[in-house]
């Protein structure tokens, strides 16, 4: 049976590949794994048949035959255990890859995100404006760290991996707001993942899902 996904049936950056579709249609692409995807409209992502696959109402979710998955990063982990190419042969190697993933999810994007929440759900609050310099300190806090982990090397750790694949997806989301820019490194990093075939691939089909027109009822 065809992998199949879901994803926004229009998604709210328009398909630049910040949602978290695109780190799994990425993944996909790495693997060289056939897929499908189905759209889901936010009143559908609340609805019985959704909150099946996805118990907080959210996307994506990965269905293979009996198998159903939510959280990208339980996607993405499964995606690269099943199939060659996004973990190493080595153990430890492999072990310290899947500690990447962790890290991007865990230690990485939650300071990011905070700047969308801050931005458009609490920009109207009276305390938002001194909120904004705490939470982008943070984010370059964690950048900083990061930057000098990497240092001059390609990738966190030897090849590219899940762990790399996870991470630039992250950084991706600090493009937005600027903070990206003050550290070369990082954004040279996020472009060589830009850069990698399997990543074009799925971006083009990310935006290309989301600037077709409706289809007709």
């Amino acid at each position: 049976m065809t992998i199949t996904i879901t994803a926004f049936e229009r998604s709210p950056d328009g398909g630049m590949g910040l949602a978290r579709d695109t780190r799994v249609r990425w993944a996909l692409e790495e693997v060289g794994q056939p897929y499908e995807v189905r759209p889901v409209s936010f009143t559908a992502m609340k609805a019985p048949a959704h909150l099946a696959l996805h118990p907080f109402g959210q996307i994506p979710t990965y269905e293979d035959g009996d198998l159903v998955l939510f959280e990208s990063g339980a996607i993405i982990f499964h995606i690269a255990s099943q199939f060659a190419g996004l973990l190493p042969t080595d153990a430890n190697a492999r072990a310290r890859a899947i500690t990447w993933m962790f890290a991007a999810l865990n230690t990485v994007e939650p300071p990011i995100l905070e700047i969308a929440i801050a931005k458009f759900q609490e920009g109207d609050k009276p305390w938002s404006k001194e909120r904004m310099p705490l939470i982008a300190e943070r984010v370059r806090n964690r950048l900083a760290q990061l930057s000098a982990r990497l240092g001059d090397d390609d990738w966190l750790d030897g090849e590219f991996s899940a762990g790399d694949l996870m991470m630039v997806s992250v950084l991706l989301r600090s493009r937005p707001s600027g903070i990206l820019n003050d550290f070369p490194r990082l954004a040279a990093y996020v472009a060589r993942g830009e850069a990698r075939p399997a990543y074009q691939r799925a971006f083009a089909a990310q935006l290309a899902f989301n600037t077709a027109p409706p289809l007709a009822n």
